[in-house]
């Protein structure tokens, strides 16, 4: 792991890292040793800096002293797109411009990414060190991804999932966490349906998994959620 640059302010400081081929930004306490490592993983299109992830993580290190570390997922951000995942997100526009059914190839494509960003999530685990306590925070492709990642990586000890479901996500790896999982829905979500999102917290192992549900579309998670996340994993990990 080389770390390539650093700044601090309002007590986090960031540095950006890579590990091979993979660019990442890890944040941490300023002043004090982290009491907890959270990975983050962004949303379908996004990359390591969306607002989303970088108020997680800000939120995460100033007020709950934790680190928190995000990576370009496969053909993302600034990671280069493979013949293979061309091949599948041309076709997935086509289908969406009513050339059928679109389903098979994001399930298939969120195959081959999770396939690849597991090991690389492990990886920048064990680049990384002992931290404390690791959890996950990954919504939508960040649910679809991590769910196998909290499956197979037992340093993990609780995870916010969330706005995938089983048409996205893998039910044999959901049966796989065995974790404490707060898991979100948005109602009306057009993107992820109903059931489909049900039917995935339901496949979880988790003895301790809370569902929680809100009115609005699937970017619409109201922000007092952030907060109740944040509780959740420094309950679990702190």
């Amino acid at each position: 792991m080389r770390f390539t640059s650093q700044t601090s302010s309002d007590g986090v400081t960031e540095r950006s890292f890579t590990l091979g081929e993979i660019p990442g930004v890890l944040w941490a306490p300023e002043d004090a040793e982290p009491r907890a490592l959270v990975l983050i993983g962004h949303g379908g299109g996004q990359h390591r800096r969306a607002p989303g992830v970088v108020a997680r993580a800000l939120r995460l290190a100033a007020g709950c002293g934790f680190a928190a570390a995000a990576i370009d997922a496969p053909a993302h951000g600034d990671r280069p797109r493979s013949a293979e995942h061309e091949r599948i997100i041309t076709g997935m526009r086509a289908r969406m411009g009513g050339a059928g059914d679109p389903a098979p190839l994001l399930a298939e494509l969120h195959t081959l990414l999770a396939a690849q960003i597991v090991p690389e999530w492990r990886s920048v685990l064990d680049a990384l060190g002992d931290m404390g306590p690791v959890g996950y925070w990954g919504l939508s492709l960040g649910c679809a991804l991590g769910v196998p990642l909290v499956a197979a990586e037992p340093r993990i000890r609780a995870a916010v999932l969330g706005l995938s479901g089983t048409a996205a996500t893998s039910a044999e790896a959901a049966a796989g966490v065995t974790v404490p999982v707060r898991f979100l829905v948005q109602w009306d979500d057009a993107l992820v349906p109903r059931e489909e999102a049900l039917a995935l917290f339901d496949a979880l192992a988790s003895k301790e998994r809370t569902l929680h549900a809100n009115p609005g579309g699937h970017g619409d998670v109201p922000a007092f959620e952030t907060d109740s996340a944040s509780r959740f994993l420094a309950r679990h990990l702190g």
